[in-house]
């Protein structure tokens, strides 16, 4: 099931998984990696199911601090398959023998969760974006560390086979030297409106709405809070698809992983307009081109609604990424790397390139024959009894975040023109204290980060 399917349930819709994929296939339960899952959202709904297609992964716990979901959860899929249910997560983490978790909460969330769990010696399989914060981004990365945690961020593209041999291909040198980066102008979070009229609800008094509001200013339940928290600034970096930390956080990871850039990040970054508040989706149905990788996704994007501007980044290396394309072309979930000799697009398990022949190699690996998300839960699976690197270890996770972080951080300057000089070694501003001020937030007292 793609994740647009995921995205429709509603709290309480169930969570079907056929019979057929829940047995173990033959594994000795003592050689499975026992795992608990942590927010039971849309997006958790299908981490749950490619699970259950791993045999060496076996779920006994989740938690939801929504009751309601995890009951929904518990009664269509859990009870049968002897799961304990939690709505605290500390509680699960505290009760139950794990091997590593799966946090797929809300953004806000999700960094204090998974710190928890590294804390007690568990390995972390976190959705994007991993943190709200460069600060917080780089306080996990240190925290796994310390604690010899394998982690891996949920950027999949990492594992897809076709994605790495193009990335691979545009470092070797297949265009000749690269000249520029081109990606899409990804829409940023909205502010919440402090004026807004909260109606009257018994969930703002309840401990679970305390939980979900998490390191966030605290304000009474509003459904577009805890429905729609993905568009706003305090909980996320604009997760909604067309957003900076939704599609683009994959996209932004594409190109660190073609530039061979995974811990490192750009020297300056430069807002190339004023910032306005449009939306996502303006554009009519067009005739799909054969060369194009990405343009099906974009009738996802009707609706969506945010502060956009293009934004321009320099590496190092002099390579220029321009963050300028609308939501009617290019590849949603990557980007096109230019060079001297030619172009490579590379999407989400699709790629092509100008002129076609850089591309026609008896190398090529075949499209995928399973679910996207399949091969990247693999991977952690395995390095958990290996050790070893995940494909999006923290590290890499965290400087491909950053790049979110720092486009949301240009636009809320408004600097137009203005080349904001970024030290990726110091990961602080080095001509901007105003931007600085913002790598970091105040969190509300009791959801400090453990240490």
């Amino acid at each position: 099931m793609k994740r647009r399917s995921f995205l429709k349930l509603a709290v309480g819709a169930p969570l079907i998984v056929k019979s057929s994929v829940i047995r173990a296939q033959g594994i000795p339960p003592s050689e499975q990696v026992i795992i608990g899952v942590i927010g039971i959202g849309g997006r958790s709904h299908e981490l749950i199911h490619t699970l259950f297609n791993i045999p060496a992964a076996r779920i006994v716990a989740a938690c939801d601090c929504f009751k309601p979901r995890i009951d929904s959860a518990m009664s269509s899929v859990g009870e049968k398959n002897g799961w304990h249910a939690y709505t605290n997560p500390l509680e699960m983490l505290d009760k139950e023998k794990l091997d590593g978790v799966v946090v797929s909460t809300t953004t806000h969330s999700r960094a204090w969760i998974s710190a928890h769990a590294m804390v007690r010696g568990m390995d972390v399989y976190m959705e994007k974006p991993m943190a709200l914060t460069v600060e917080e981004g780089r306080t996990l990365v240190k925290m796994a560390r310390k604690y010899k945690r394998v982690t891996q961020v949920g950027t999949q593209q990492r594992s897809i086979p076709l994605n790495n041999w193009a990335s691979d291909l545009v470092k070797k040198g297949a265009i000749g030297k690269l000249k520029k980066v081109i990606s899409a102008n990804f829409v940023s979070p909205l502010r919440w409106n402090e004026n807004t009229q909260y109606p009257e609800s018994p969930y703002t008094n309840e401990p679970w709405w305390d939980l979900w509001t998490n390191q966030a200013v605290f304000r009474p339940y509003h459904e577009d809070l805890h429905r729609g928290w993905a568009k706003w600034w305090d909980y996320d970096g604009g997760g909604t698809s067309f957003g900076v930390t939704g599609w683009g956080a994959h996209a932004y990871d594409q190109i660190q992983r073609g530039l061979g850039t995974d811990t490192t990040g750009p020297m300056e970054i430069i807002l190339e307009e004023p910032v306005k508040e449009l939306p996502a989706g303006l554009f009519e149905e067009r005739e799909i081109k054969p060369e194009e990788t990405g343009a099906s996704y974009y009738p996802m994007t009707k609706g969506i609604v945010g502060p956009r501007a293009k934004v321009r980044m320099r590496y190092e290396n002099g390579v220029e990424l321009e963050l300028y394309y609308d939501s009617d072309r290019g590849p949603g979930l990557g980007c096109i790397f230019m060079g001297e000799n030619g172009s490579i697009e590379i999407n989400r398990d699709a790629v092509s390139s100008n002129p076609p022949e850089i591309l026609q190699r008896s190398d090529r690996p075949q499209k995928l024959s399973v679910p996207e998300t399949q091969p990247h839960l693999e991977d952690w699976i395995q390095a958990i009894k290996t050790r070893k690197q995940c494909h999006a270890d923290i590290e890499i996770g965290h400087r491909s975040n950053t790049l979110c972080i720092l486009v949301n951080i240009a636009r809320d300057l408004g600097k137009v023109g203005e080349v904001l000089k970024w030290n990726p070694k110091k990961e602080q501003f080095e001509n901007c204290d105003e931007g600085n001020a913002m790598l970091s937030r105040p969190r509300r007292k009791g959801y400090e980060l453990p240490v």
